[in-house]
């Protein structure tokens, strides 16, 4: 039953987070074996929680080194190709959906990755009361949701007040990496980053970047660029 004003009233004065629009719809997938199994195995050390609160880095991976959030990771696979080709950096990723997560800490544990740990929550409330500000050297958005109905829009996460959560939980010189293969979102991307106050767009051109190194190429934009799909990155620097 929805929540009388009343009793939104009473839980925002008690300090109880109210979301009124999400950017993700929870699918929730059957976990197979191998998931279940990967989770209970690697979640004590590799598994975050809300409950934690706002985290000590240092103390969360044991060393002092560059950390790199990733914000909706899918399978994993690819986060952990990063975070295994580039192991002097410690990585936090957030996802909704525990199939992802079980799958993400299986290939963890395969590439015996000491330096990644994941959460399984809503991104906004993780940034908001799990990160600490000036703490990130990047932070990165790969192919969200598009929401790409108009009435939808409203969903999309890149939105002028995420962008300057963003922006306070990058370190000065910070980066924040987007993709999608939409391009009315990418254009969406585009509009709010190039208003946002603080940052500068490291494309030459002024829009889009061609794809980092660092970011992998998955199998589904590879089969979507054969078949003509477009991609495109975009790379912003917290300039302040």
């Amino acid at each position: 039953m929805p929540q009388t004003m009343t009793e939104q009233q009473a839980d925002t004065q008690q300090g109880v987070y109210i979301r009124k629009i999400r950017s993700f719809v929870k699918r929730e997938g059957r976990l197979t074996q191998g998931q279940a199994r990967a989770i209970d195995k690697n979640w004590p050390a590799m598994g975050l929680t809300m409950e934690q609160g706002l985290l000590n880095l240092t103390e969360v991976f044991g060393r002092t080194a560059p950390v790199v959030l990733e914000i909706g990771f899918g399978m994993g696979k690819s986060l952990v190709e990063m975070a295994a080709a580039e192991r002097d950096k410690d990585f936090i990723g957030i996802e909704v959906h525990r199939p992802g997560v079980g799958a993400c800490l299986m290939d963890a544990e395969a590439s015996e990755l000491t330096n990644l740990r994941v959460i399984e929550a809503d991104a906004v409330e993780v940034l908001e009361k799990c990160i600490p500000d000036n703490s990130l050297a990047r932070l990165q958005l790969y192919f969200p949701d598009p929401w790409h109905k108009k009435r939808h829009h409203k969903r999309r996460i890149v939105q002028p007040d995420f962008a300057q959560l963003v922006r306070r939980k990058l370190h000065t010189g910070g980066l924040w990496h987007l993709a999608t293969d939409w391009q009315n979102y990418a254009e969406h991307m585009l509009k709010v980053m190039s208003a946002a106050p603080g940052f500068r767009n490291l494309s030459a051109s002024g829009d889009y970047v061609p794809r980092p190194e660092f970011r992998p190429q998955t199998k589904f934009e590879q089969r979507g660029q054969r078949l003509g799909h477009g991609v495109w990155d975009l790379m912003f620097e917290r300039e302040s």
